[in-house]
């Protein structure tokens, strides 16, 4: 595994975490693995399936696909999953520093990036092949669109990091929810602030429409 930046890690970052309710034993078990996006859609998410699945998410930010590498089989734990929903990549093409004052150090003038395009591809593959193996249907998540004036991240390499995944989704015939399309699409006013990639709860609102509907299809299949 290979990392270009140690001094941030996500376990700081757990603000707006979803508890699980009560799971029922008689309903299909989906794990959501992703960054603070999916921190954001997860509640609702469970309360447009609660009839339908029990919805489950790690207690902390899932962060890059580095870190995914470290935390995976304890986040998988001993489950065969039905569904599982996952995403890396905004975390992977951030740009940090350890004297950036931002937070999260993110700095894209004078950072280097978290995890270069090739490990990025080499990680995801890796990762990939363990999920696989631990669920009965997988759903890849795009990586959702960076706006304009981003502290630690450059907009368009959020396409190129995921022509890289869906290359690799593609050749293993997982199916895509392209969340970037769709966030792409947003006002301004659905993101929280100008230059933050996190959204209103509006926008979580239609990001949660989709990701409930990638998971039906995903337990009809």
């Amino acid at each position: 595994m290979s990392r270009t930046t140690a001094f941030y890690t996500p376990d700081k970052d757990r603000e707006g975490l979803h508890p699980a309710k009560a799971q029922r034993e008689d309903l299909p078990h989906a794990l959501i693995l992703g960054d603070s996006i999916s921190i954001g859609y997860t509640g609702q998410v469970r309360d447009r399936l609660q009839d339908i699945c029990n919805i489950h998410r790690p207690e902390d930010n899932c962060g890059d696909t580095w870190y995914g590498l470290t935390k995976i089989d304890e986040w998988l734990g001993t489950r065969t999953w039905d569904v599982i929903h996952f995403n890396w990549g905004l975390h992977d093409l951030c740009y940090r520093h350890p004297e950036s004052k931002v937070y999260g150090n993110r700095d894209k003038i004078r950072g280097h990036i978290s995890v270069e395009p090739d490990a990025y591809a080499h990680h995801l593959e890796e990762l990939t092949s363990i999920i696989q193996r631990r669920t009965r249907a997988l759903v890849w998540a795009s990586i959702t669109f960076i706006p304009e004036h981003e502290a630690g991240r450059f907009q368009c390499d959020d396409q190129r990091y995921n022509r890289i995944a869906n290359g690799i989704m593609q050749a293993r015939s997982i199916p895509i929810n392209d969340l970037h399309t769709l966030t792409r699409r947003f006002p301004s006013r659905m993101f929280v602030r100008a230059g933050d990639v996190h959204f209103t709860d509006e926008a979580y609102g239609l990001i949660a429409d989709a990701v409930s509907a990638h998971i039906r299809a995903a337990l009809r299949r």
